[in-house]
């Protein structure tokens, strides 16, 4: 259940960078909750093709994210925002933008 939130939450960030298929294919195994045999019917594809364009899919989530670090930086700033000092809050900030 961990990774399915986290996948989530990571095409948030990165579906723009995904072509219209690997689009598809995770919109209908995670939102739809399709089957690959569904998927394999839908496309006109093996069950196969799909496991692994979906791999494929998120293992480009993955790449995306160790590149441009939107999640981790969106869950920093979460953090940072739940602080109760304002100057405490612009010091943290000032960290994350300078990238420490």
């Amino acid at each position: 259940m961990e990774d399915f939130v986290y996948f989530n939450e990571l095409y948030d960030f990165y579906s723009g960078l995904l072509t219209e298929k690997q689009r598809l294919y995770f919109e209908d195994y995670y939102f739809r909750n399709l089957s690959f045999s569904e998927m394999a019917e839908n496309y006109q594809v093996s069950r196969n093709a799909i496991y692994k364009q979906l791999h494929i899919v998120l293992d480009k989530l993955k790449e995306y994210e160790s590149i441009l670090h939107l999640y981790d930086k969106n869950k920093k700033i979460e953090e940072i925002l739940l602080l109760d000092s304002v100057t405490e809050i612009k010091e943290q900030l000032r960290l994350l933008l300078m990238g420490e």
